[in-house]
């Protein structure tokens, strides 16, 4: 009997073959819309949403050939809330981000009632009219909610074209209309952010503060993203809400830990987008002590719950990266700076070589090394520098299989390991991976998260405009 991985390249040369005489193409995700069988676990099937939110998502034709997929998705509060956000590093920002970023300064973090999102156009590079259109959905939204200047703005799709921005401000009246609590108006409203996404990325969960410990708080959050995926935020679009009582005066600094340790830190294909952006809505409306200080035991507590909550997203990000058949874990660890760690983690995660092996499923730990080595060398044209970070002979190189089994040792203090290939391939068929990097230089430690490169990305990319 054919192996699986011989049957998986017989259909895609097929695949090939039939698109060279057809133009059609094939995609890992079914062309239905439907979800792919394998992410549909990634999927909840209920959840516990925080007070006094209520969502929507709404079909507007963003792009002229969706006429089923919601493609507006509105978050909204009964009462204001404590805002904040956080936008990409990108220089060429698209308007929603200079929109959002002037109306969180201008409100200094207070009184905000909701974010409107439109997929399938960002909104980006389009001068002072993308400005505008951005400006009128929040009129719009504001007026639909009673509200003035209470409306965050988020887009996401194909940069460089004009919004049909009728077509949205008519319908957000029809947006506004439709929100409510349930779980169905969550996945709903996950569904209306998405572009090139397998399945909708939601996630909601309770917890309590050390002083209101009989008070079940909840936080519920929708992100989207699965290429154009290498966040630099001060991923990708995200919600989160929560009914905490949380301080304008702290909600910054909170959801800013968060990002750098979960958003911050994946990648699919090392595209920083123009459109990034990730905010935290707190109405308070389950009640309890207001979190105020950030010497207080409550911002601790609540930091560490949107840190998790937050990774937990990010990783969502990753295991519907464009075309990916794994989930990485980069972990660098004995490093004698945390900034350099990080950087290694970030150069493996993003090698075109090292993302392409795993998806062949090849043990070539060559390229994982030839990453590290690079990752803090000066750039050419500049003198060369010392890389305290990196000694080649305290270097090691290990996978860690997710099934529980001994970790796989690749190199060991700068000495190739002799391999038992065998058991390499058992552990790059899994779909979860760890790359474990110790450098024995220090004691600090970076992780990154990433997927692997397949045919499936250069498809899907390929054909992103049409």
């Amino acid at each position: 009997m054919a192996s699986q991985s011989s049957l998986c390249r017989t259909s895609r040369q097929l695949s090939q073959l039939v698109s060279r005489f057809s133009g059609a193409r094939f995609y890992s995700a079914p062309v239905n819309g439907s979800i792919p069988v394998a992410k549909r676990k990634y999927v909840p099937t209920s959840g516990t949403y925080p007070q006094g939110f209520k969502v929507s998502g709404t079909i507007v034709g963003v792009k002229p050939k969706n006429t089923t997929k919601p493609d507006l998705a509105l978050i909204a509060s009964d009462t204001p809330c404590a805002a904040a956000a956080v936008f990409t590093k990108n220089k060429f920002q698209a308007a929603p981000v200079t929109f959002s970023r002037a109306l969180l300064q201008q409100r200094e973090n207070s009184g905000l009632l909701g974010v409107v999102i439109n997929s399938g156009c960002a909104n980006a590079v389009t001068g002072k009219g993308g400005l505008e259109d951005a400006e009128r959905m929040a009129e719009e939204a504001d007026k639909s909610l009673g509200a003035d200047k209470a409306t965050l703005v988020m887009s996401t799709g194909v940069i460089g074209q004009r919004l049909p921005l009728q077509k949205i401000l008519d319908k957000i009246p029809a947006a506004v209309e439709g929100l409510g609590d349930t779980h169905k108006h969550w996945l709903t409203c996950a569904t209306a952010i998405c572009t090139t996404d397998t399945f909708p990325k939601l996630i909601s969960k309770t917890f309590s503060l050390p002083s209101s410990p009989s008070i079940e708080y909840r936080i519920a959050g929708t992100t989207k993203g699965a290429g154009m995926i290498h966040p630099n935020m001060a991923t990708l679009l995200g919600v989160i809400a929560t009914d905490a009582p949380i301080s304008p005066a702290v909600v910054q600094p909170i959801l800013k830990y968060a990002v750098d340790r979960s958003f911050n830190s994946i990648t699919i294909d090392g595209d920083t987008s123009t459109n990034d952006t990730i905010a935290l809505l707190a109405n308070g409306a389950a009640g309890g002590k207001g979190v105020a200080s950030e010497d207080s035991a409550d911002f601790k507590a609540f930091r560490d719950v949107v840190t998790d909550f937050a990774t937990d997203l990010a990783k969502l990000v990753v295991r519907d990266g464009e075309g990916a058949t794994k989930f990485v874990t980069i972990r660098v660890t004995e490093s004698s700076s945390e900034d350099g760690a990080r950087k290694i983690a970030s150069t493996i995660a993003r090698s075109p070589l090292v993302k392409t092996a795993l998806y062949g499923k090849d043990a070539n730990w060559g390229r994982i090394l030839c990453a590290t080595g690079y990752s803090l060398i000066s750039e050419p044209g500049h003198p060369v520098n010392e890389v305290e970070e990196i000694v080649p002979e305290k270097t090691s190189v290990s996978f860690v299989p997710t099934d529980g089994s001994p970790e796989l040792k690749l190199l060991v203090n700068g000495e190739p390991e002799v391999v038992d290939e065998a058991r390499a391939a058992q552990i790059l068929e899994l779909e979860d991976l760890e790359i474990l990097v110790r450098l024995g230089t220090g004691k600090k430690e970076a992780t990154y998260w990433t997927c692997d490169y397949s045919h499936e990305y250069i498809t899907i990319n390929g054909d992103y405009r049409t």
